[in-house]
């Protein structure tokens, strides 16, 4: 069975302490029969999230968790902000039920004050939402998922996970001009950053697992918070801090589709009283990875925030060294999102020494690209995406880095589709395992998108069905890449070239720069920002 070859096994999850591989007869640790869509830019899930809510009436359930959330994000226009949307939902009898990551200080421009306020209007319009801080020193809740449940109407069920939080920033699309309600990033990015986001619509028995998830974090009888000082402030505050017991779950819905979803996470070993689902952590994503990384022999695609840590790009690197004809496409931010004296440098020395080990295994078989929209402004990155030869597609908010592999809370569905994709399959070294239509559709639209081949109707351009020849979409980023390169080069000579791809170059660092962030990396600080001593069994 393919979805054995790729996906992992009950025992293969590390941790028999979740209920997720309790679920079906016989312990598979994955559910068949799911219809999947992928919903890339924030506007576009926005969009399909305000309709799914306003549709749901008394007795309905509504849960969520996020990083962040900002109570007057629009998901569309005006009218449409995210917390009066959850808080009419409440009223309407619809049990609405949130965590949101208490997160560190504003000062370290994180989102405490946003996320409070966040959970304040949910409360008083008769929902709950609470503020976790239930993570490893200098840890985050990272998970971004929303489920939807219909009781008497399951074919409604939906749940959506991916790397798209319920806040400012998000809400582009693939114009690229930016959320109207922006945050600042890096200068680079200008006053209304633009944004590139991907998030997963999931229905069909892969819901029940989702809310699974969400229901061991809201059954933790652990205190939000260990810290006497935020133990403090949230009796100032008069904050929620019991959580209120959930409706029994209701059956899983109803097959409706040709998809094979399994749920992938992360949870640190939290330190002195560990999460009763994953009492020494749950290492799933990087397992997962790994597992399907073994299995590449064509091409590698990989959209993502970071790209930092040799440690976990060793595993591409891997699998670079043992297959001899397999290509890796990176997608990437072309500057961090930060700028800062200390953080720029800090951020660039993970990534710099992450892409030179990919380069050393791989050689020019390793490519690594930044977008810019059509004006020229650089496309902040923000998708956790990784298709590997057009069978195995992830999508979820944990990134290629060490942090997203140990040390926050991560969710992530990897999927794969039972039908082999009816044009020419790809089936490297024999395996047997062909190409499939969702991951193989996912990385088009991905790359369609990133080189301009769409018509003037924002349909796809028919020639790019070529790109499904993993040598020829290669080709193709890297001519792309050149010639706006080139164009630059010119002096911006002549029309814009067709695409949006750069070739991706580091910034340079200066030797002071060096001088510093080299010795402090090294030896006090990983390429995530965590002090290296919070690395104890932190282990794949």
């Amino acid at each position: 069975m393919i979805r054995a070859d790729w996906f992992l096994e009950r025992g293969e999850r590390g941790n028999p302490a979740t209920r997720l591989d309790e679920r079906r007869p016989g312990g598979t640790a994955w559910s068949e029969g799911n219809l999947v869509q992928p919903l890339v830019h924030g506007a576009t899930y926005f969009a399909e999230l305000l309709a799914a809510v306003r549709g749901m009436r008394r007795g309905d359930l509504l849960l969520f968790t996020d990083w962040r959330g900002d109570p007057d994000q629009r998901l569309a226009g005006a009218g449409t902000e995210i917390g009066p949307l959850l808080c009419r939902a409440a009223r309407r009898g619809v049990v609405v039920k949130g965590l949101l990551w208490r997160s560190h200080l504003d000062t370290l421009q994180y989102s405490e004050t946003e996320n409070r306020h966040f959970g304040e209007e949910i409360a008083r319009a008769g929902g709950e939402c609470l503020l976790d801080m239930r993570v490893r020193p200098g840890g985050s809740h990272h998970q971004k998922m929303v489920v939807l449940r219909h009781p008497g109407r399951p074919e409604r069920d939906v749940a959506y996970v991916g790397g798209i939080d319920l806040c400012h920033n998000r809400r582009d699309d693939a114009g690229h001009r930016g959320d109207p309600q922006a945050l600042p990033l890096a200068a680079a990015y200008g006053p209304r950053p633009p944004w590139h986001d991907v998030q997963l619509a999931v229905r069909g028995p892969a819901v029940g697992d989702i809310e699974a998830v969400f229901r061991e974090r809201w059954e933790d009888p652990a205190p939000l918070s260990r810290s006497p000082l935020l133990r403090l402030r949230e009796r100032a505050h008069r904050e929620d801090t019991e959580a209120d017991e959930l409706p029994p779950q209701s059956a899983d819905p109803a097959p409706c589709g040709p998809h094979a979803v399994q749920v992938l996470r992360t949870y640190p070993n939290r330190l002195l009283r560990g999460y009763p689902f994953a009492p020494d952590g749950e290492r799933s994503i990087a397992r997962g990875y790994l597992k399907a990384l073994r299995r590449s022999r064509a091409l590698i695609y990989v959209e993502d925030q970071y790209l930092w840590s040799p440690r976990v790009v060793a595993a591409f690197a891997a699998a670079l060294r043992a297959s001899p004809g397999l290509l890796l496409i990176a997608v990437v931010p072309a500057v961090p999102e930060q700028d800062g004296r200390l953080t720029l440098p800090m951020n660039l020395i993970g990534r710099i020494e992450a892409l030179d080990a990919l380069r050393r295994a791989g050689g020019d078989r390793v490519a690594v690209y930044a977008v810019e929209n059509p004006v020229g402004t650089p496309v902040y990155v923000h998708a956790k995406v990784c298709v590997i030869d057009d069978v195995w597609a992830s999508v979820g908010s944990d990134n290629v880095n060490l942090r997203s592999w140990t040390h926050d809370s991560e969710l992530g569905c990897a999927v794969i589709d039972v039908r082999r994709d009816p044009r020419e399959p790809l089936d490297p070294a024999g395996l047997g395992d062909g190409a499939r239509p969702f991951a193989r559709e996912l990385r088009l639209e991905l790359m369609r998108e990133h080189l301009d081949a769409r018509s003037a109707d924002g349909r796809r351009d028919p020639e790019s069905d070529a790109l499904a020849d993993p040598v020829t979409a290669f080709a193709a980023f890297a001519k792309t890449a050149a010639t706006l390169d080139a164009w630059y080069a010119s002096g911006r000579s002549g029309p814009r070239p067709s695409g949006r791809l750069r070739r991706y170059v580091p910034p340079e660092l200066s030797a002071a720069q060096r001088a510093v962030a080299i010795p402090l990396h090294r030896l006090f600080v990983d390429p995530d920002g965590r002090p290296l001593r919070l690395r104890r069994r932190n282990t794949f």
